[in-house]
């Protein structure tokens, strides 16, 4: 006589029950999958993006507690933002800002400074604001990248910006613990951001980045979520930055 043994699937409890996610730009691209995927997780969710149409669609969807539309390189705004946030979060997400590609030469000199606040000047206000409203052990989450660490023509500002990035996440890792930073640093992602800079070349650029990565796929938003939670998760990992590319940075792609 026999017995079938049939495995039944593991049950566990969802990692960020009840705990409150803030994302800043959170309607699209990266920032979204991170909040489908907290949510997924049991998190509550408060929401920030430029497009208040959008963001108000991915509220619905997500049932987020609150939004807010506004531009988060406005220190003002984001002082506000912060200041009317409830007390307290456990985590805070950054995905705001686009890169600026451009020869340092040719560039407009009142531009330099903004192209610098979109992220450098942005980690460091989230980090003065978020001292008085994220948890001790909670977390803050950065984007960064990966591509603009080679010098090439064009990407002056994009390398000087990456290249810093690491150095002002471990540093802020040490000023404002127990409160942990980390830095998500991403190669090409498939995001409506990577459509709206490449626009009829992002067919050609998928193809390339198909036959040359290692993984021999294009990195999506749910690869770089999937770390973002993890990093929110982890209470151990603090002051660190982890590349997502999928060994682009190792390859001529």
């Amino acid at each position: 006589m026999t017995m079938a043994m049939t495995a039944s699937p593991v049950q566990r409890k969802p990692e960020l029950l009840g705990q409150t996610v803030v994302i800043i730009g959170g309607s699209a691209g990266i920032g979204l999958e991170t909040a489908r995927r907290a949510a997924a997780e049991g998190a509550k969710l408060i929401l920030t993006g430029r497009n208040p149409e959008s963001l108000q669609r991915v509220a619905k969807e997500l049932d987020a507690l609150s939004t807010a539309s506004f531009d988060a390189t406005d220190s003002a705004l984001l002082e506000q933002f912060f200041r009317a946030l409830p007390s307290p979060v456990d985590h805070v997400m950054v995905t705001a800002g686009r890169p600026y590609y451009g020869r340092l030469i040719d560039m407009d000199f009142a531009r330099m400074p903004h192209a610098l606040d979109e992220h450098l000047m942005l980690f460091v206000n989230v980090a003065r604001s978020a001292v008085q409203k994220v948890r001790p052990g909670g977390s803050l989450v950065f984007m960064g990248g990966t591509g603009s660490r080679r010098p090439a023509i064009g990407l002056g500002v994009a390398s000087t910006v990456t290249i810093a990035m690491p150095a002002l996440t471990a540093n802020l890792a040490l000023e404002i613990a127990p409160i942990r930073v980390n830095l998500i640093a991403a190669g090409f992602v498939d995001t409506p951001l990577s459509a709206s800079l490449l626009g009829d070349d992002l067919e050609k650029r998928r193809n390339q980045l198909r036959t040359n990565l290692p993984i021999r796929r294009v990195v999506q938003p749910e690869d770089v979520s999937a770390l973002a939670v993890h990093l929110m998760i982890n209470t151990a990992l603090t002051g660190a930055t982890y590349d997502i590319d999928g060994g682009q940075q190792f390859v001529a792609a």
